[in-house]
């Protein structure tokens, strides 16, 4: 794997050394073209900002929606049941900023939860998709725009052979379970306390992202037949997964996992970890599914399997090749999903699968991705970004540690470091919700738990970077 290296803050304490790792696509220097980034003024000082936060119209909609929708919301994360305070209601987004619907202005770091990688409402894509709409949303038939994108994936992903479209990560995430078991003859499933790979009854055993954040014991109306043949181990700890397969020798159809985990918060492998469980699942029999739903296309072109030299057998993906439009796809080697019906006897549909708007988006956020300098830009501004909040944290007297690969990030409010979700439990949550709510009324939107990754977009600017930094050196001087 030739090419530049890049870093990585190995178990979050960015004062530690860092670990350089090879990969194979990169670039140099930043191209001429990140002069497309969309710089948007703030209008007034952060003091004023702060005096003039008002959040009255969304405490208005957000009491209406309770009426209307369980918790007033239609992914509970979103209900900041962990932080505290009111939700807001966004109105309109464009390139790095937010607009919530009392016209307060957001430096975002969620990106719609990673899709908004080339920064939101790119006018490129917004015209492609506005062109794509004139001949109709959706055709419940093949297209060719199908045919384009498939080839984009599967030229770029080392792992994907075919690919199969679908309508999102948790969907994604069912079909390569099915596929995975059909293809072994196998049930058992060993997954990592921590990830999250949809609400589908077999992941929700130790589940991360929302699970984590409201602190709820795996889900009621699961039932117990549907878990049995899940088994979990912490991330990172290869013994465990050792023992896992020794104690249920021949009966293990697949390993899943997030390669970096960004629903426990950010926590990266460890050096040795995914060579291991690489080499195991070959011992075994047993298929290796990487859940890219996430660093596909985040952390390089080929995502987290190009950046570690780590080639699975299977590949979930969603958020980036949907451009921020509903979407997911499975895929992998040739011979696996030759399994899929209509090829095959596996069956797995879905009426807006592949539908022309996702496929548009997706094929213009790629081309983007795809110009030189974007995942050194990604790099550079990610890495100021988590060092500046780090080091303010520290110099306030708090326990911190943080860690960040290209466009992913993510900091605790514990020593560290973190290497599974155990530690990351550690976490001084009310904390970081006094943090969070703090950073707010400076006019920066960070997920609203300890226990969420953040993203960067090629639309950050240094002067993002920079206005975030003084932000959060200003709410960490306070709380």
């Amino acid at each position: 794997m030739a090419g530049a290296v890049a870093r990585v803050g190995v178990g979050f304490g960015l004062s530690c050394s860092t670990t350089k790792l090879s990969h194979r696509h990169s670039s140099s220097s930043s191209s001429s073209k990140t002069t497309r980034r969309c710089c948007v003024k703030m209008a007034v000082s952060l003091d004023e900002k702060k005096k003039n936060y008002s959040l009255q119209k969304s405490e208005e909609a957000f009491a209406a929606a309770k009426e209307l929708m369980p918790g007033g919301v239609n992914s509970p994360v979103r209900a900041f049941k962990s932080v505290g305070g009111q939700p807001i209601l966004m109105d309109s987004v464009k390139g790095s900023r937010m607009w919530d619907i009392d016209g307060n202005e957001y430096i975002d770091y969620v990106g719609s939860w990673g899709p908004a990688i080339i920064g939101h409402a790119d006018d490129e894509v917004l015209a492609a998709l506005a062109e794509t709409m004139k001949k109709g949303t959706s055709f419940g038939a093949p297209c060719l725009l199908e045919n384009t994108l498939a080839e984009m994936v599967i030229s770029a992903v080392p792992s994907i052979e075919m690919v199969r479209f679908v309508n999102s990560g948790t969907e994604a995430c069912m079909g390569v379970l099915r596929l995975a078991r059909a293809y072994t003859g196998k049930e058992r499933i060993i997954k990592f306390e921590g990830c999250y790979h949809g609400h589908a009854d077999p992941f929700l055993v130790k589940a991360g992202s929302g699970v984590a954040t409201l602190g709820l014991p795996d889900s009621p109306g699961v039932p117990k037949g549907a878990t049995y043949e899940t088994l979990t181990a912490p991330f990172n700890d290869i013994s465990a997964v050792e023992n896992l397969f020794e104690t249920n020798k021949g009966e293990i159809a697949a390993m899943i996992l997030e390669p970096v985990v960004g629903n426990s918060g950010f926590i990266a492998p460890k050096p040795e970890f995914l060579n291991a469980i690489r080499k195991i699942t070959k011992e075994n029999g047993a298929l290796l599914i990487f859940d890219e739903v996430m660093t596909g296309f985040r952390l390089s072109y080929g995502g987290a399997q190009e950046y570690f030299g780590i080639t699975p057998d299977l590949t979930t993906l969603g958020k980036i090749i949907g451009g921020g439009l509903p979407v997911g796809a499975y895929g992998g080697r040739r011979e696996i999903m030759e399994m899929v019906a209509p090829a095959g006897p596996m069956y797995q549909a879905g009426t807006l699968s592949g539908n022309p708007l996702a496929m548009t988006a997706g094929i213009h956020t790629l081309k983007r991705l795809q110009e030189p300098g974007s995942y050194t830009y990604l790099d550079k501004i990610t890495g100021e970004l988590v060092q500046g909040i780090v080091d303010a944290g520290k110099k306030a007297g708090h326990a911190m540690c943080g860690g960040y690969i290209r466009g992913m990030f993510g900091f605790f409010f514990t020593e560290g470091p973190v290497y599974n979700f155990g530690d990351a439990k550690k976490s001084d949550t009310a904390k970081f919700a006094r943090f969070y709510r703090g950073m707010l009324e400076e006019g920066v939107y960070f997920a609203p738990s300890q226990f969420e990754a953040g993203f960067t977009s090629l639309a950050h600017t240094p002067e993002d970077i920079q206005k975030t930094i003084a932000a959060a050196e200003k709410v960490l001087q306070q709380i």
